[in-house]
């Protein structure tokens, strides 16, 4: 079983990688893009046979290590 989590900053957290990412755009030509956050992607490789289960260890997972839940906010995804 795969788990897929999204990481991204909350909204309001002040997000200088994507500010960049958005006038590089812009400096391509895109001027069309008002906006950009970046966040991360981490799939994992579980062994759990139990959907629910693995999402709430995967969670957990977040929670004590994956993301900085001051700042970001996290989905969790079993594909």
């Amino acid at each position: 079983m795969k788990a897929r989590v999204t990481i991204m900053l909350k909204d309001g957290v002040l997000d200088p990688q994507g500010e960049a990412i958005r006038h590089a755009l812009g400096g391509l030509g895109f001027a069309g893009v008002s906006g950009v956050r970046q966040g991360k992607v981490i799939e994992l490789d579980l062994t759990s046979t139990e959907a629910e289960a693995a999402k709430a260890e995967v969670a957990r997972m977040c929670e004590g290590l994956l993301a900085n839940t001051v700042i970001e906010k996290y989905a969790v995804e079993i594909i």
